[in-house]
């Protein structure tokens, strides 16, 4: 999402529009949405936010089930995971993915 004109950033350096929303670089690219998400690559302070988004972004492209990728490890970002998809209208419910598409390495997710 990019500011519209007239949007002014509350605090240039929070990075977030006076109603909250974040700003998105001139330079940023738009990828496409798919049926997975690998959170490998995001800070773990980020990842709820990220998946809020993402079950939004995800449900709106029409998808019914999507994966979430978040490691094996000790837990942590499962645990994040799941306390986020427990307290969303979109989800219908989610498990360990099967073994083949990452096992307890991954959430599958039903969306409403």
């Amino acid at each position: 999402m990019r500011e519209r004109r007239g949007d002014t950033p509350a605090d240039p350096r929070a990075g977030r529009l006076g109603d909250g929303r974040p700003t998105v670089p001139d330079d940023a690219v738009a990828l496409p949405v798919e049926d997975w998400l690998d959170l490998h690559a995001f800070r773990p302070q980020e990842v709820a936010e990220v998946v809020a988004a993402y079950i939004e972004v995800a449900r709106e492209a029409g998808f019914a089930e999507v994966r979430i990728v978040h490691g094996r490890g000790h837990g942590v970002l499962r645990e994040t995971v799941r306390r986020v998809l427990a307290r969303s209208p979109r989800v219908l419910g989610f498990s360990d993915a099967p073994p083949e598409r990452g096992g307890w390495g991954a959430t599958v997710v039903r969306l409403a």
